[in-house]
């Protein structure tokens, strides 16, 4: 008997649970010992029902409450995805509190900036090695009077009168919870939708991060409208290996989850997620599109290393998953040869292939942060995954347009999602209305004024448009869209992603506004072309060495040329077309400024840093030295340098007629 129950069973048509701790306290009651959450631990998996997660929430929430913890403080929380994690997120909200999310790989002064911006009293952070960050930035944020650790291995020693073990702080909890039974039911009463549920920082491209004020009522809004949108329930399972501090897996893994009732899995570490994935094998999957990309590319490597017989059997079934693969998944006609074909090669190929994938049981897979290349999206649709694209920020809960399922297109981001009106303004940036909206950016006045207009619309700072559908289509953020010397529209971002479409390219910087050709900064991808010279016996000493190889250079050429001749196909882009280039010799970090922590390009760094090889790609220079600092994960500088070789690359004529796809 089938036992799966609607998500939405206590809140239809908006009824139910308005703030996160009611609705953990109805699963607790609901679904007791249902799973709520599995973390793998020493090879082991560890299940904790939505009875023990209230519990262990309860006494999280009565122990902060001990410790001074107030209605309106905030809580840092920092670390890998760990249930405990999660559980002082809901305690925080349980007391009225307000979780700040921080990512793990943040150096100690971006974290003294969060700190000191929300000024944090508490935090709750996962071991020894964000201790030690918090130790080290305790003098540039005096407020912090409270640091309180999940695992304690390696904590013996530390004497800081400031820091305290989860274990201990649950225990003295629990103590205060049988002394003051009615106490936490009293704070959760207290609570209402218009709270603010969690404070996420954006990832500052431009500026310094804001911190993003969520309400409960917008997240709540959010997971309730993609729940019916893609009629999930509470037997779903999630791997939930994303970033804490990323809005997408709020949304997925604790939003989404705490409405529905579905478990989330947490992996043992970020070196064994892929093991975890397929022992887990989710039912509902997330991740941007680096992480299908490399997954692919993988597969693709492992493919080249296998027996003729091998390779050769795997193409002639990926010809016939590409042919009719993507249409029996959207229940199209496919003839009765093709679907034999098909039948074939999912026992074969597509079946191993999505168990080597951990994808056997998904149902909906979604991917967002970036555009992802069409040949990538459609691979993994033709072997019967059915991942979508969807549209969202941190000040939309993540949440503006999805894929409805039988109208997927490779070059959309899919309709508006349910709750929410999306509308263009006169320049082509995107308009956001509904109930996913922030309600302020922390101690900005000016900037919440500034990024919602008089109507009430959050004004995205993207540009795009709707197709004859109604399917919304991304060019750029609004502002790096320029215009060439002779007119032409400039859109970096979107020629930046259709060269990272291609496996041998990690990253790409376009420059080209004002001027009268494009040029491009290319990042390799040093597993993908590590590969492919190792096969042609090519010998390299590491990163540097390899990028500035003239077969690099020429494999990379290959790549940009078919992005230009797919330029070429489009009345509006033609004139950008990219006709020098050169391979960077480091890659972009995060560490070093030239990224955000969720990976995207902060171009007016990059152009203030690389200036030099910028002003020799549009002298015409063939070569140019550069030296750059760069920081060892260790916390030690050093410096890398190169003289870099700058390219030529053929240009095509404009072309009449349909752009390639």
């Amino acid at each position: 008997m089938d036992t799966r129950t609607s998500a939405s069973e206590p809140g239809q048509g908006g009824a139910g649970p308005d703030t996160f701790p009611r609705w953990l306290m109805h699963h607790a009651k609901a679904r007791p010992q249902q799973p709520a959450m599995r973390e793998k631990e020493y090879g082991i998996w560890q299940t904790y029902t939505w009875a023990q997660v209230a519990e262990n929430v309860r006494a999280i929430a009565c122990g902060l409450a001990q410790l001074g913890f107030k209605r309106g403080d905030r809580l840092a929380v920092v670390g890998d995805n760990r249930p405990r994690l999660y559980w002082s997120v809901a305690a925080c909200q349980c007391l009225g509190g307000i979780p700040v999310m921080m990512y793990q790989d943040a150096v100690a002064q971006e974290m003294a900036y969060v700190l000191q911006d929300a000024e944090i009293k508490f935090a709750v952070v996962e071991d020894q090695e964000q201790v030690d960050k918090m130790v080290e930035i305790q003098p540039d944020a005096p407020l912090l009077a409270h640091v309180i650790y999940d695992d304690p291995r390696g904590m013996r020693h530390y004497t800081q009168t400031l820091l305290m073990g989860l274990d201990e702080l649950q225990e003295m909890g629990r103590i205060h919870d049988r002394n003051q039974p009615d106490f936490l039911d009293g704070e959760i009463d207290k609570g209402a939708s218009d709270d603010i549920s969690i404070m996420l920082y954006t990832s500052g491209t431009t500026g310094k991060p804001k911190g993003v004020c969520q309400t409960h009522g917008a997240f709540i809004a959010a997971a309730r409208g993609a729940i019916q949108f893609d009629k999930l329930t509470d037997k779903e399972d999630i791997l939930s290996y994303l970033p804490m501090a990323w809005v997408g897996d709020h949304l997925f893994s604790f939003a989404q989850a705490t409405v529905a009732g579905f478990t989330i899995n947490c992996p043992e570490s970020g070196e064994t997620v892929m093991n975890d994935l397929r022992e887990i094998g989710p039912t509902y999957y997330f991740a941007p599109p680096r992480v299908f990309e490399n997954l692919l590319t993988q597969v693709m490597i492992r493919m080249e290393d296998a027996g003729s017989l091998k390779r050769k059997i795997f193409h002639h079934f990926m010809d016939v998953a590409r042919r009719c693969g993507a249409d029996i998944l959207d229940g199209k006609p496919v003839s009765g040869g093709d679907r034999f074909q098909y039948w074939l090669g999912n026992l074969l190929v597509y079946g191993p292939l999505k168990n080597v994938l951990g994808m056997s049981r998904i149902r909906v897979a979604y991917t967002a942060g970036a555009a992802i290349g069409p040949d990538l999206f459609r691979f993994y649709r033709s072997i019967g995954i059915n991942l979508k694209q969807l549209y969202g920020q941190t000040e939309t809960c993540a949440y503006v347009c999805l894929q409805p399922d039988g109208e997927i297109k490779l070059d959309s981001v899919g309709k508006p999602a349910p709750f929410v009106e999306v509308k263009l303004a006169d320049n082509g940036e995107i308009l956001v209305k509904g109930p996913m909206l922030l309600k302020a950016y922390y101690k900005r006045p000016d900037a919440t004024a500034e990024s919602i207009n008089a109507d009430g619309y959050f004004m995205t700072g993207d540009a795009g448009f709707f197709d004859a559908d109604g399917h919304l289509k991304i060019i750029d953020r609004a502002k790096d869209v320029g215009k060439m010397a002779d007119g032409t529209m400039f859109a970096p971002n979107y020629i930046e992603n259709k060269l990272k479409f291609f496996q041998h390219i990690k990253e790409a910087v376009t420059f080209g506004a004002g001027k009268e050709f494009a040029t491009a900064f290319i990042n390799i991808d040093l597993e993908a072309v590590g590969n492919w010279a190792e096969k042609k016996g090519m010998a390299y000493s590491g990163y540097t060495d390899l990028a500035q190889q003239a077969a690099v250079y020429e494999l990379i050429r290959d790549c940009v040329e078919k992005v230009n001749a797919d330029l070429a196909a489009d009345p509006n882009m033609s004139g950008s077309q990219i006709k020098r280039f050169l391979i960077l010799h480091k890659e972009l970090d995060a560490d070093d400024g030239e990224l955000t922590r969720t990976r995207k390009v902060r171009r007016n760094f990059i152009a203030e840093k690389y200036g030099v090889l910028i002003e020799a790609m549009f002298e015409g220079r063939k070569t140019q030295f550069i030296e750059t600092q760069v920081k060892y994960e260790d916390g030690r500088t050093g410096k890398v340098s190169a003289d870099l070789r700058i390219e030529e690359v053929k240009t095509f004529a404009p072309q009449a007629g349909k752009r390639a796809a």
